[in-house]
């Protein structure tokens, strides 16, 4: 058996170690959109929830201080 031979029967164990039965993998996902999915999204998710957060608990009206001095 030559070693690329047992390199691919080897993976075709882990292959079938790994995967739940009756799952068939699809196409790999490119770089533009790993990045955009794992990074981008989550990012962009971060500012919408920090916007309304933020946007939730300003005052709506500033208040007036009675108080001009300290005696």
């Amino acid at each position: 058996m030559s070693l690329n031979t047992f390199n691919q029967v080897s993976a075709g164990l882990i292959n079938r170690i790994t995967q739940e039965d009756g799952s068939m993998p699809g196409d790999p996902l490119g770089t533009f959109k790993g990045i955009l999915y794992f990074v981008g999204v989550p990012a962009l998710m971060f500012a919408v929830i920090s916007a309304v957060v933020l946007l939730s608990t300003v005052d709506r009206r500033k208040k007036s201080s009675t108080l001009s001095r300290i005696e």
